[in-house]
């Protein structure tokens, strides 16, 4: 079959085509800029990425080896109005939970490399797509710049960027709202107050600073100060840039310390989106698909979820077919979970702009309600709430319908967990059917995953346990399953009991969890979560 076509090289089309080429699909990576040819990214260290742990995680998994070590993690985070701190969040140094705070060309440069040992990947510089057109087998695009020609793909993906060429091709719409914030923003080496300590300074104080400011700590010393511009603001000129430093400086140092300016940008943050993420063969991912950034949300870290819910089915589509509920599910999963992102801050940013809230907060800052508006500030940063925590595909075509008529009686054939079907699992340790041991997330990217809850199968061999109890006739059904599939089994996971079986979808999100083996149920549930049979090339119609 004809590769799948990527347009941009940014994070999102780099992951996308590196989790693709570990499932064993071709990709051909068009980038309009020449660091495809030599891999060196422009650097920037004003231009930073938070990501969350589990994206972090699965970024490590692809093969960006020192993705943990060119970025860092958090002690805490404080908010402060003035001189009042009025919220705060501590993490430990093993907990797991602080984001990784990275430079994008170091995210970008780890991609690269790494699919720069993959055969299946083909990266084409200072190439660009202007021309697209689709029929029932597959997509023929025309790109200009160094390579001029026709290219014959299986599937196409727009990654390239807000103004993307293939969502210009597919006329799809991208409303939304320009400029709703807008920031001055430097990367300096100096040394601050509480090393290690992300912080949301509001109504600093000294004179000229506007009405917030945000530091937050990168590797070596190094922080990435953020301005909001009030809509009065002029264009920064470089003299405003340094009094805006010298300024914030003395407000936390009491005077000027030594510092090196390493970067420097101005920025407008848009809220848009898509109307569509998918017509026929083509799909949009990325900032090509969603533009955020207004409370802090993370246009990088929602682009690289994309390219993880994107990837499986693409390499499922590409190697056993594909029916377009699975393909449709993409759109469905990924822009109502960035279009819910959204609406939540559409609705807080009303309320974090207002000059009236703050001096509520000084007055009542223990006071429920007021507490939650300033902590609400944080949650994109922190990957909390409805703003910043990851998504849960409860809405999706490849969920379970919801109970009839608001019951919340449970079906007898769930078992109990943690974990809500759609919601990302826990990362536990896992044993395979060969008796190695890994972290359940170490397992995921290309297959289901069906992990039977045993307590005390760690102390024996696996060829003890193998025959023993529920695992013959549970490896005989996942077996039978219409789709590729591992074994696994997990001494415990929250909230589950001894006996319930997980059934998990290569992204890493639920799709189930059953008391006992039922093969029957099993086998639906499979099939639910690869949207059915896959459709015949005579049955699939353009979207």
């Amino acid at each position: 079959m004809d590769p799948v076509i990527i347009a941009g090289a940014g994070p999102t089309g780099l992951a996308l085509a590196l989790s693709l080429a570990r499932q064993g699909v071709p990709t051909v990576v068009f980038d309009e800029t020449e660091a495809g040819r030599t891999g060196d990214r422009p650097a920037r260290a004003e231009r930073t990425a938070l990501l969350s742990p589990g994206t972090a995680e699965s970024l490590a998994r692809l093969g960006c080896k020192t993705i943990h070590e060119d970025g860092t993690t958090w002690t805490g985070w404080r908010t402060m109005r003035r001189r009042q701190e009025v919220a705060r969040a501590e993490f430990g140094p093993d907990s797991g939970t602080s984001p990784l705070h990275i430079a994008q060309h170091h995210v970008e440069r780890q991609l690269h490399e790494a699919l720069a040992t993959e055969g299946l990947a083909r990266i084409v510089p200072g190439t660009r797509l202007d021309l697209l057109e689709q029929d029932e087998t597959g997509v023929t695009v025309h790109t200009r710049g160094a390579d001029e020609t026709w290219w014959r793909g299986s599937y196409l993906v727009g990654c390239d960027g807000s103004r993307s060429t293939v969502r210009k091709l597919l006329k799809i719409r991208f409303p939304g709202r320009t400029a709703v914030d807008r920031h001055a923003v430097t990367a300096l080496r100096v040394e601050l107050p509480n090393p290690g300590e992300a912080l949301l300074h509001r109504d600093p104080p000294g004179s000229g600073l506007g009405p917030e400011v945000m530091a937050r700590p990168l590797p070596d010393g190094v922080w990435r100060l953020d301005w909001l511009l009030t809509p009065q603001s002029d264009l920064l000129t470089a003299d405003a840039v340094v009094a805006r430093i010298r300024g914030t400086l003395t407000a936390w140092c009491g005077r000027v310390p030594p510092y090196e300016l390493l970067g420097t940008a101005e920025y407008p943050v848009h809220q848009r989106l898509a109307l569509r993420w998918r017509v026929g063969r083509a799909f949009l991912a990325g900032d090509a698909a969603h533009l955020t950034g207004a409370l802090g949300a993370q246009g990088v870290e929602e682009g690289l979820r994309d390219a993880e819910n994107l990837s499986w089915k693409l390499g499922l589509a590409w190697h056993q077919g594909a029916s377009e509920t699975l393909l449709d599910s993409y759109e469905a999963e990924r822009r109502g979970a960035v279009g819910a992102r959204l609406r939540a801050t559409d609705q807080v940013l009303p309320l974090a702009r207002a000059k009236g809230l703050w001096p509520v907060l000084r007055r009542s800052v223990l006071s429920g309600s007021q507490r939650q508006y300033a902590e609400l500030l944080a949650d994109s940063h922190l990957g909390r709430g409805p703003i910043g925590s990851p998504p849960v595909y409860t809405r999706s075509p490849l969920a379970l319908p919801a109970p009839r008529n608001g019951s919340s009686e449970a079906s007898p054939l769930v078992a109990s967990c943690a974990t809500p079907p759609g919601a990302p699992v826990v990362d536990v340790e896992v044993t395979a059917l060969d008796g190695s041991r890994a972290r359940l997330r170490d397992r995921l990217g290309r297959d289901l995953l069906v992990v039977l809850i045993a307590p005390g199968t760690g102390v024996w061999e696996s060829r003890h346990w193998l025959t023993a109890g529920l695992m013959p006739r549970l490896a005989k059904a996942v077996a039978a399953l219409p789709t590729r599939a591992e074994l696994l089994v997990a001494e415990s996971y929250p909230g589950a009991t001894a006996h319930s079986v997980l059934l998990i979808r290569p992204d890493g999100h639920l799709v189930t969890a059953m008391t006992g083996c039922r093969p029957a149920e099993l086998y639906s549930y499979a099939d639910l979560a690869r949207g059915g049979p896959p459709a015949q090339v005579e049955d699939r119609v353009p979207h």
